[in-house]
């Protein structure tokens, strides 16, 4: 023990007296470690940030959109029917575990006062909300009455908010949806923007108005579905296929002629696809410790030419080969170890600012950290054990004759 710490402290010496080499080899072994964690902490941040923004649209949702979609190469296509309310309360009916929101909707612009917005019409049921994971700021939702008769009212999202009433108060005024005049009766909400779209960019109303007063059709654009977990998302879109296919006529060889999308699923391939870049630009990033190494190497077998003389002195009075050798790697290591703590906060420091200029949740992959500081340890002993076997067999007497 007393070796190593006379090791460790000609370590430090010699590196004090080389400050600015110093921190030159090691600045391969900082830029390595720092960028591992960066790139891992980056990557980790992002998947994170697509979960969240697709758990924002709805808990184990599921939408369902007429369309075609492929079943075979030998499918044959007809042409594609509309979603009915009908296929809603089927589905409401005979699949278990699930919330079910019938919706149709529409863009128009919608003029308050001399200001004007185009933006998403929505309307929809009672259940909407809920499989949505909306709620009601301020005001009300929709009576059945309301519901039932087509009601000309709405309840209208910030974005709305902020375009056309500024800070005024919306609630009780009429807003004029094309040739539609309708009563803001609740106000949605914050919920900010998912997968590029701002959700509160919307007004919703009741199913009934938008169909019969503004589209003029009994259509059903999306049926949300809602699973009762995560776990039955997977069984639920396998029945609501099977179902709607029933529904719909389609034979074996039949394209399906409607979508649904799982947000579990989608998720899972967004967080796969994120991984496989992290880990990608993760071993890019490696690469830089490999190439601090190499100059921690050749630095250090500079410093035994330059050293010869004195390494010639330690074992003409009886220095060991191992403790010339230990003296050297120790500096080594040392180097690698600096580099590495200075990487690590660097990492740090750039994930945080990363995360925050991008506007992305900060997810810290500490054992990625402690790997990435003990690689750089290890780099440094590694490549700084040739130069130090090196100094370790130098022999004395040509040593001390060295200029």
């Amino acid at each position: 023990m007393q070796m190593l710490w006379n090791a460790f402290l000609l370590a430090m010496s010699a590196i004090r007296r080389n400050g600015v080499r110093s921190a030159l080899t090691a600045l391969g072994v900082v830029i390595g470690v720092a960028s591992v964690i960066l790139m891992v902490d980056l990557g980790q941040s992002a998947t994170r940030n697509v979960t969240e923004q697709i758990s924002k649209m709805g808990p184990n949702l599921l939408f369902v959109r007429a369309g075609f979609g492929r079943r075979g190469a030998a499918g044959t296509r007809s042409a594609a029917r509309s979603l009915e309310r009908a296929d809603a309360e089927a589905i409401s009916r005979e699949l278990r575990g699930v919330t079910v929101a019938p919706a149709a909707s529409t863009s128009a612009t919608v003029v308050y006062g001399n200001l004007n917005y185009s933006t998403s019409i929505v309307g929809s049921t009672e259940d909407y909300l809920e499989v949505r994971s909306r709620s009601i700021s301020r005001g009300r939702s929709f009576t059945e009455q309301e519901r039932s008769e087509a009601a000309p009212v709405c309840i209208v999202g910030t974005t709305v908010i902020e375009e056309l009433y500024g800070t005024a108060e919306p609630l009780g005024t009429q807003l004029r949806i094309g040739r539609l005049s309708c009563l803001v009766i609740g106000v949605l909400s914050d919920k900010g923007e998912t997968m590029g779209e701002d959700q509160d960019a919307m007004i919703l109303t009741p199913l009934a108005t938008v169909q019969r007063r503004l589209l003029g059709s009994d259509d059903i654009t999306d049926i949300f579905v809602s699973a009762a977990s995560a776990d039955d998302t997977a069984r639920v879109k396998e029945e609501l296929e099977s179902l709607l296919r029933q529904r719909r006529g389609l034979g074996p060889l039949d394209d399906d002629d409607f979508f649904v999308r799982d947000m579990q699923e989608l998720a899972s391939a967004l967080e796969g696809t994120t991984s496989t870049l992290t880990s990608l630009l993760a071993a890019i990033a490696a690469v830089s410790l490999v190439v601090g190494g190499i100059g921690i190497m050749n630095i250090m077998l500079v410093s035994v030419t330059e050293r010869t003389r004195e390494i010639g002195v330690r074992i003409a009075i009886g220095a060991l080969p191992r403790e010339v050798l230990l003296q050297f790697l120790v500096e080594a290591t040392v180097l690698s170890v600096l580099g590495g703590a200075v990487g690590i906060v660097l990492g740090l420091v750039g994930s945080y600012l990363a995360a925050s200029e991008l506007e992305m949740p900060l997810v810290i992959a500490w054992e990625v950290v402690i790997v990435a500081f003990a690689v750089s340890a290890a780099i440094g002993m590694a490549f700084g054990f040739i130069p130090a076997r090196k100094a370790a067999h130098l022999d004395p007497i040509d040593a001390l004759r060295h200029e």
